[in-house]
This record gives structure tokens, C-alpha cells and sequence, in this order.
């Protein structure tokens, strides 16, 4: 027989955890299904996830007032759960945002500028001068300006949120299975799904399988989104660098050429003992869509075109990273068209979907989850959630 729930999560990253923690605070009932991290991932020949990392920069200077709003409550509940979980994810080292003078209203940097004032976040303006003799790690094209979020800002790991959000949930009575979804349905005013190559049933289920969701029948239409390779790259610190770079904050540096955009992470130590500085950007191009295609990228170690741009562009704006030893890895990233995230349900009332992490989500993923917790109990986001949009776009 069928083991049922009253709620099934498929997909146990970063938004998907926080939605089964979010269930299980208010419902008995609860699953929670997704595989964990692969041992190898040249040999692996299921899903991935993108949270495979130990660092994500965290701010709540946005130029969207959607993404600032979901920081913002996110960010407000971080202590909240490192304290009930135990595991400490958030190192508030503040964010820096670097970029020429805003020439318009329609500018990144004066948007972000007129979402924060609007929300009485205080953001320090920093001149070319300042800018420099601050962050003496960098050195800035002298017509850069600065603006730096100094507190309740820095970076997040995302594995270690992962295992605290997993750790609450199980805490709440949620059930964890470490398997691979495979089908979901409706079927007799129910949802069948097929997991590990057992059959379970549901009320009603969301989808947060991030990249994957248009893959293994999870979803009755596929969504309007676009998968997308990113490459980063990673300094190796030793003690001396640390002296340079240890007390910087995370960074994200605008120029004139869209190509030359990079966000910058300090130094964190990672699971092989070593210390890593973190760059990356966002201008690869192409569609990831078939599993063979996950699996390869994954698998690799990124674009070596893209890992030599990145670091010529490190070493331009940090000089004092020459000679360090350079290594690099695969990610990727889901967009959607509208640029927000997904969160509503399919042409069935109780299949849901949540994704669409646009390159800026990992901050935003407790309240995210929150959001698709709601979308099961409630059946609906309000505009207060700012519902409508975020409503998903299929095929």
C-alpha cells in the first residue's frame, strides 16, 4: 500500500527545505523528497543542485522591491534558524556593491538606491576616493563609486542552511526521503508520486526541483524557463593572502561592459581544509534541457574560456591574488522570463510549483519557502506576497 502524506516537497534544495521546515511548524504530514549530494559527480547520473557550495552573498540592496522585500524577511529569520537548528550558516561581513555614477532612473544602482530608500534601508555612499582607500584588497577603476550595506549583509552557506532547514523540518515530524522523484500526478482527487521506485500519495505537492522541474514528468506542462551554465572560479589563500583579503566583505562589481560584471565572495574555508576566494559572472550563454546534458556540465569543471575571463578580470581588479593557485567549478542558474520567481500552481489545484531562482535567490530561499508552504495550505499567495507576480509561465 501506499504510504500518503497530507504534503509532499520535491526537492530537497534550498527553497524545498525551507518550504518542508515552513509545513511542518504548522501541519503533521509532511514529506520531504530529493536525493542529497552526489560523492562524485563524473561518475553521478541523476538531478543535481546549485547549492553545492559553501558561499552565497546575502544583501538586501535590490532594484527590484520584490527580490529587496524577500531578502529582507529572509534575512530577518537567519539567527532564528541557526539558533533552533544548531548549525551556523550566516557570516555578516556586508556587501559592496562597486559601479560608474548612475546616469538615469533606469540604471541598476539608482533603482537599488531608490528601493532602499523607500524601505529605510541605509546604504553608505562611497566616492571614487573613499571607495579605494576603504577596500585597499581592490584596486577600482577610479570611476567606480561604492555603495556598501554594512550590516545584516555579507554571505551564507548554502549547504549548511540546507542541512539546518532539513534538521528543523525533521524536528517539526516532517518525513525526509533521500530518493529520486520521477513521476507526479493527480489522480482520484489525490497525487501519486513515484520516488525511489516507491509510490506515494498527496493532498497536494510542490515542485521545487530547481533546473530539473521540467524533467522526469514532474510537471504536466514544462515551464517557461531557461537553464543556464555558469562558470566560478576560486582562489587558493594562504596566511599571507589572508592578511589582504580576510577582512573584506562580499562584492559586486559593475562596469561599463555587461562581460566584466563579477560577484566576489571572501575568503571561506571549504570541506578540504583549504581557504578559497570566490569569483564568478553571469554572461555564459546557452540552454541546458536534456539529463545527459546536466550530467556533462556537472560533471566538468566549467567553460575554460569563461575561467580565464574571470580570472584576468581578478587580477585586474585584485592585483594581490597573482600567483595564487586557481581552480574552478560548474553551477547553474534558472531564469525566468519575468525575471521573478515561480510560485503557483499547475493547471491542477494541488500541484504547485516554486522556482526560478534568477541568479539572485540562495538570500531569499527560507522566505521563498515560506511562500510555497502557503501555496499548499492556502492554496493562493496574496498580493501583500506579491502573488500575482509570480505567477508561472508554461509552455
Amino acid at each position: 500500500m501506499a504510504a500518503h502524506f497530507k504534503y509532499i516537497v520535491i526537492g530537497g534544495g534550498m527553497m524545498g527545505a525551507a518550504a518542508a521546515r515552513h509545513l511542518s511548524q504548522r501541519v503533521d504530514g509532511v514529506a520531504l523528497i530529493g536525493p542529497g549530494e552526489p560523492a562524485d559527480y563524473r561518475s553521478h547520473d541523476g538531478v543535481f543542485a546549485s547549492h553545492y557550495d559553501e558561499a552565497r552573498i546575502t544583501r538586501r540592496f535590490d532594484a527590484d522591491p520584490l527580490w529587496a522585500s524577500f531578502a529582507q524577511r529572509a534575512i530577518d529569520r537567519y539567527r532564528e534558524i541557526e539558533e533552533g537548528s544548531g548549525i551556523r550558516f550566516f557570516s555578516e561581513a556586508g556587501c559592496l556593491f562597486a559601479g560608474p555614477e548612475p546616469r538615469s532612473h533606469a540604471d541598476y544602482l539608482q533603482r537599488a538606491t531608490d528601493v532602499a530608500t523607500s524601505t529605510g534601508l541605509e546604504i553608505e555612499r562611497l566616492t571614487s576616493g573613499e571607495l579605494q582607500s576603504r577596500f585597499a584588497q581592490f584596486d577600482f577603476p577610479s570611476h567606480l563609486i561604492g555603495y556598501h550595506e554594512l550590516s545584516r549583509a555579507g554571505h551564507i552557506n548554502p549547504r549548511a542552511l540546507v542541512r539546518a532547514q532539513i534538521a528543523l523540518a525533521k524536528r517539526g515530524g516532517a518525513t525526509v526521503l533521500d530518493a529520486h522523484a520521477t513521476s507526479v500526478r493527480e489522480e482520484g482527487g489525490r497525487v501519486e508520486v513515484i520516488a525511489g521506485g516507491e509510490t506515494f500519495h498527496a493532498d497536494r505537492v510542490l515542485v521545487a526541483a530547481g533546473a530539473f522541474s521540467n524533467l522526469n514528468a514532474l510537471l504536466p506542462r514544462p515551464l517557461q524557463v531557461r537553464a543556464a551554465p555558469r562558470t566560478v572560479v576560486f582562489f587558493e589563500l594562504d596566511e599571507q593572502a589572508m592578511t589582504v583579503f580576510g577582512t573584506m566583505p562580499s562584492t559586486i562589481v559593475f562596469t561599463e561592459r555587461e562581460e566584466d560584471h563579477v560577484y566576489i565572495l571572501p575568503p571561506v574555508r571549504y570541506p578540504d581544509g583549504k581557504t578559497y576566494l570566490k569569483l564568478g559572472g553571469d554572461i555564459e550563454t546557452g540552454d541546458l534541457a536534456r539529463p545527459e546534458e546536466f550530467r556533462a556540465w556537472f560533471g566538468s569543471d566549467g567553460n575554460p574560456e569563461e575561467r580565464q575571463r574571470l580570472v584576468d578580470t581578478a587580477l585586474q581588479l585584485m592585483p594581490a591574488l597573482k600567483g595564487r593557485p586557481t581552480s574552478s567549478a560548474a553551477c547553474v542558474a534558472t531564469f525566468t522570463p519575468t525575471g521573478r520567481p515561480y510560485a503557483g500552481f499547475v493547471e491542477s489545484s494541488r500541484i504547485a510549483v516554486l522556482t526560478g531562482g534568477n541568479f539572485v535567490a540562495a538570500k531569499s530561499s527560507d522566505e521563498l519557502g515560506r511562500l510555497g508552504s502557503f501555496l499548499l495550505l492556502e492554496g493562493g499567495l496574496s498580493e501583500d506576497d506579491y502573488g500575482s507576480l509570480m505567477t508561472p509561465l508554461f509552455r
